[in-house]
């Protein structure tokens, strides 16, 4: 198992298939994705789980964090999550952040991540931010 940077391509074909399967590629792009970090983890020469990170300043979020349907489970999510938080642990990071799907938020709270706010909703689907300040 490896993780590594991957273009964004591969990204968006993960991101669709997982999250919006019935929308089209433009559909799952987000602004900033060119400048963004786009990482895969990948095992036995396959793609199983992609995030993307977007830094401003002192904060890094993560978005389209995703894991193929029938990987998940497996803890491929789990060792991506935990690369993109020794990552982040450089002293220039301060805050780590998401917006996590309302029903997923248990699986941010297991690192450490607690809920800001009240959740909203976009495309149908309920959301939380969700954060871990070093601080």
């Amino acid at each position: 198992m490896q993780i590594q940077e991957i273009p964004i391509q591969q990204v968006l074909l993960i991101r669709q298939q997982v999250m919006w399967p019935d929308k089209d590629l433009d559909f799952v792009k987000v602004p900033g994705d060119e400048e963004a970090i786009h990482l895969g983890l990948i095992d036995g020469g396959q793609l199983k789980s992609v995030i993307s990170l977007f830094q401003e300043n002192q904060s890094m979020q993560f978005r389209k964090f995703a894991t193929l349907e029938s990987e998940q489970g497996k803890g491929y999510g789990t060792s991506l999550l935990k690369h993109v938080f020794e990552q982040c642990s450089q002293p220039d990071i301060q805050l780590i952040w998401c917006h996590a799907r309302v029903l997923k938020a248990k699986f941010y709270e297991k690192f450490g991540m607690k809920k800001v706010g009240e959740a909203f909703l976009k495309n149908g689907i309920e959301y939380v931010k969700m954060e871990k300040s070093r601080s």
